[in-house]
C-alpha cells in the first residue's frame, strides 16, 4: 500500500502503514495514535494532522490570552491541561514544539503572576485615592456654614457623592477591609453632620416662617383696613408694602396666599385712583392741546438768529406754559422735551453774544491777528525770493507756512 507523508517545513511528522494504523514521529521514536478504516492512507493521515491542528490552535490561543493580561491562575490552569493533553494526544505534528511552547507559557505564568499581582496594587492604590477624595468632598460639603447653605443644592450634591460611591463600590477593586472601613466610617460621619445641619435648618426656619406668617397677616388687616379711603390710602399702603417686604418669608404656601389678599387691597385703593386720574385726564388733555400750540409758536424759534428777538418770545412762551397746568402724564416727557430743544437753542444764542463781546477775549484775538498778518506777509516776501531763485524745497515750506498761518488767520474771523 502507497503511505501518504505530511511534512512541514523541517519533516514529516506522522505515516500510515498496511493495517492503516497512523503513526506520529516523536524523539523516541514512532507512537501508533489510531486508524481510519474507511478511508485511504491521504485521508486518515489528514484526520490526525487536523488533530494536531486544533491543539496547536488551542495553545495559539493561550498564548494570546497571555499576552493580552488574562488571569495567571487561568493561564496556569490552561498550561497544566493542554500539557497532560498534548503528551499523549492521538494527533500527527510537531508535538514536541507544541510542549516547548507550553514550557515557555509555564516560564510565563510566574512573570505574570508579578505583573498582575503589581497592577492589583496599583488599581487598590488608585480606588483608595479614589475612594478617599469622594470622603475628602463629603467632608467639605459637610464643613460649610449651615446658615450660609443652599440645601436644595447641598442635598443633590451629597446624593451625587454618595451615588458616585456607591459605582466605585460595585465597579472598582475591592479595597482592604480595614482601610475600606476606615474610609466608610467618614464618609457616613460626614454624610450624618449633613443632615443635621439640615434638620435644624429647616427646624429654624419653620419658625421663621411662622413669625413671618403672623406678621404678614396684621400687614394684610391693615391693607384692608385701607380701601375705604380710596386714593388716600395710598401712602400708608406703600408703608405696608416696604414693611410687607421686609417680612420675609412665610412659606410658598401661605405667601401666594396671603400676598393675593394684601395686592386685592392694593389694586381697590389704586383703582380708585384711577376713577379720579381718568377724570383728571379729560382736563389734561385740554391743556396738552394749549400746549402743543404753544410749542408750534416756540420752534421757529430754533432757527431764530436774533438773540433779543428770541429770549422775549420765549419767555413769553414760557409764562402762558406754566399757567396751563398738567397734562396727561405720558405726555409730560415728549412735549418737555421739545421745549427743552427750544430753550437750549436760545440759551447758545445768547452764549455766543457774549463769547464774542467778552473784552479778553477780543484783544487776544486782535493781538494774535496782528501777529498772523505780519507772519503772512514775511512768508509771502520768503516764497517770492524762493521762486526767483527756483528753490523747489524753500517754495514748498514757505507754501506750507504761509498756508497755515492763512487758516488760523480765518478761524479768528480777522
Amino acid at each position: 500500500m502507497k503511505t501518504n507523508v505530511a511534512t512541514d517545513e523541517q519533516a514529516p511528522w506522522g505515516r500510515v502503514d498496511e493495517t492503516g494504523t497512523v503513526f506520529v514521529r516523536e524523539a523516541s521514536g514512532e507512537r501508533a495514535v489510531g486508524q481510519y478504516p474507511d478511508g485511504s492512507p491521504e485521508e486518515a493521515l489528514a484526520y490526525f494532522e487536523r488533530k494536531f491542528t486544533e491543539l496547536a490552535g488551542q495553545v495559539t490561543l493561550l498564548e494570546q490570552r497571555a499576552k493580552r493580561g488574562a488571569p495567571a491562575a487561568d493561564i496556569a490552569k490552561t498550561v497544566k491541561h493542554l500539557t497532560e493533553t498534548v503528551a499523549g494526544a492521538n494527533a500527527v505534528g510537531n508535538l514536541a514544539l507544541l510542549q516547548t511552547r507550553l514550557e515557555a507559557l509555564g516560564g510565563a505564568v510566574t512573570e505574570l503572576t508579578e505583573k498582575q499581582s503589581e497592577e492589583t496594587k496599583a488599581a487598590v492604590a488608585a480606588a483608595l485615592a479614589e475612594r478617599e477624595a469622594l470622603v475628602v468632598e463629603a467632608e467639605a460639603l459637610a464643613a460649610q456654614d449651615p446658615a450660609k447653605a443652599q440645601w436644595k443644592q447641598v442635598t443633590a450634591t451629597m446624593d451625587d457623592i454618595f451615588a458616585r460611591w456607591q459605582k466605585h463600590q460595585q465597579e472598582g477593586p475591592r479595597l482592604p477591609k480595614n482601610e475600606g472601613n476606615e474610609l466608610w466610617k467618614r464618609f457616613r460621619a460626614a454624610r450624618a453632620t449633613i443632615d443635621t445641619h439640615r434638620k435644624a435648618f429647616f427646624a429654624e426656619l419653620d419658625s421663621t416662617h411662622k413669625d413671618a406668617r403672623t406678621r404678614k397677616q396684621e400687614l394684610v388687616a391693615k391693607a384692608e383696613a385701607l380701601v375705604g379711603k380710596g386714593a388716600d390710602g395710598i401712602p400708608t399702603y406703600r408703608t405696608l408694602l416696604d414693611d410687607w417686604k421686609a417680612a420675609g418669608r412665610a412659606g410658598k404656601k401661605f405667601d401666594d396666599a396671603l400676598w393675593a389678599k394684601f395686592k386685592a387691597a392694593g389694586d381697590a385703593l389704586y383703582s380708585a385712583k384711577s376713577e379720579i386720574d381718568a377724570r383728571d385726564n379729560v382736563e389734561f388733555e385740554a391743556n396738552l392741546a394749549l400746549k402743543l400750540a404753544l410749542l408750534d409758536e416756540a420752534e421757529p424759534l430754533l432757527t431764530e438768529t436774533d438773540r433779543v428777538k428770541a429770549k422775549d418770545k420765549l419767555l413769553g412762551i414760557q409764562r402762558r406754559w406754566d399757567a396751563i397746568g398738567k397734562v396727561p402724564r405720558e405726555k409730560v416727557k415728549p412735549i418737555e422735551d421739545r421745549l427743552r430743544k427750544v430753550e437750549a437753542v436760545v440759551r447758545k444764542l445768547d452764549e455766543d453774544h457774549w463769547q464774542k463781546s467778552n473784552p479778553e477775549k477780543q484783544a487776544r484775538s486782535q493781538g494774535l491777528a496782528s501777529q498772523l498778518h505780519d507772519a503772512i506777509a514775511r512768508l509771502e516776501e520768503e516764497l517770492a525770493e524762493a521762486r526767483k531763485a527756483g528753490d523747489t524745497k524753500k517754495v514748498a515750506a514757505a507754501q506750507e507756512a504761509l498756508d497755515a498761518r492763512k487758516v488760523w488767520l480765518d478761524a479768528l474771523g480777522s
